[in-house]
């Protein structure tokens, strides 16, 4: 598959153009609508909605909050929020719009990296605090159940109790798939985020369903959508969305010809090639609009030294 089949169409962002709507489960959209300084109560709220009472926050520290250097050579890093707690606790919340069967494992790994992450700052063992996982899937995953939301902790199997003996592990689903509410049915603060990131192409200030216009955070984040990316980071955004589209289209399509799964991963390898190609051709565009390499260099997180290749490069073809 070459560049051109997955290299969007760019245009100029217009913030105010009705057709400029940003899909908030995209993770480079979902990461920097929660996982930005300035919408850190975005992000309390949505987590005080999974969380339990007593695991109810106050205030967060974003520990890799999002910039668009995290965007690097070709590559979008990854694109989780981590987030300290005021009584330090930890959280990881990610949001996977494309399906992962295997994403029980994924999301056992983060957290223990996280745990990982704390002993390196120079805790002791005691010192180590609870940490959270978040996981925001854009399919069904749990099987056996219609909830919406599933946590899972560690119990003494023998009195089915949670004795409190190993609470340093809490791990969260939230399956959007299964959310099917109307909004006369919506109720709780799940729901109310949970109608947001499903149904955000449909909203605006003047067309908001009032169990959700009475809530000043979904206000905020319904405000935010559509004007929080400029137009390089609207570019980056684009070749997300198209990414997760041809990985949809491949998946499909190979489940009714009954290609094997190891020819299906080969295809979407080939599709993230593409998107290496086609990041190079935001820089491109962008020099060729005049911006200086070092703003470039900002931008993108790749160096001087890269992009000047990468233009040498292109000018000898």
């Amino acid at each position: 598959m070459t560049a051109k089949h997955i290299l969007p169409v760019f245009v100029d962002y217009e913030p105010d153009r009705a057709m400029c709507k940003i899909n908030p489960r995209v993770d480079f959209a979902f990461k920097k609508l929660f996982g930005s300084e300035e919408n850190k109560d975005l992000l309390i709220s949505l987590i005080n909605a999974i969380v339990s009472e007593e695991e109810q926050v106050v205030e967060v520290e974003l520990k890799n909050p999002y910039t668009l250097a995290d965007y690097r050579a070709g590559k979008l890093s990854i694109l989780d929020i981590k987030a300290k707690a005021e009584n330090g606790r930890w959280f990881n919340i990610e949001m996977q719009i494309s399906e992962d069967r295997h994403f029980d494992k994924r999301a056992i790994f983060y957290w223990a990296k996280l745990v990982t992450e704390q002993l390196s700052e120079g805790m002791m063992y005691k010192e180590l605090k609870k940490t959270i996982s978040i996981n925001i899937l854009d399919y069904d995953f749990v099987p056996d159940t219609e909830e919406v939301h599933s946590c899972y902790k560690i119990i003494n199997t023998a009195t089915g109790k949670d004795d409190k003996l190993h609470d340093v592990f809490e791990l969260h689903y939230i399956e959007l798939k299964k959310f099917n509410k109307t909004s006369h049915q919506i109720t709780t603060a799940l729901d109310r985020w949970s109608s947001f990131l499903t149904t955000a192409h449909q909203l605006d200030r003047e067309h908001t369903p009032k169990e959700l216009a009475s809530d000043k955070n979904i206000v905020k984040a319904i405000a935010a959508i559509d004007r929080m990316f400029d137009e390089e980071e609207r570019q980056v955004y684009e070749v997300r969305m198209q990414f997760f589209a041809d990985v949809a289209s491949i998946i499909a399509s190979g489940a009714e010809k009954n290609i094997e799964k190891g020819m299906v991963k080969g295809m979407v390898k080939g599709i993230e090639k593409g998107i290496e190609k086609a990041s190079k051709a935001i820089v491109l565009n962008m020099a060729g609009k005049g911006i200086a390499l070092a703003a470039i260099a900002e931008l993108t997180g790749l160096s001087v030294s890269d992009i000047a290749a990468l233009l040498q490069s292109s000018n000898e073809h």
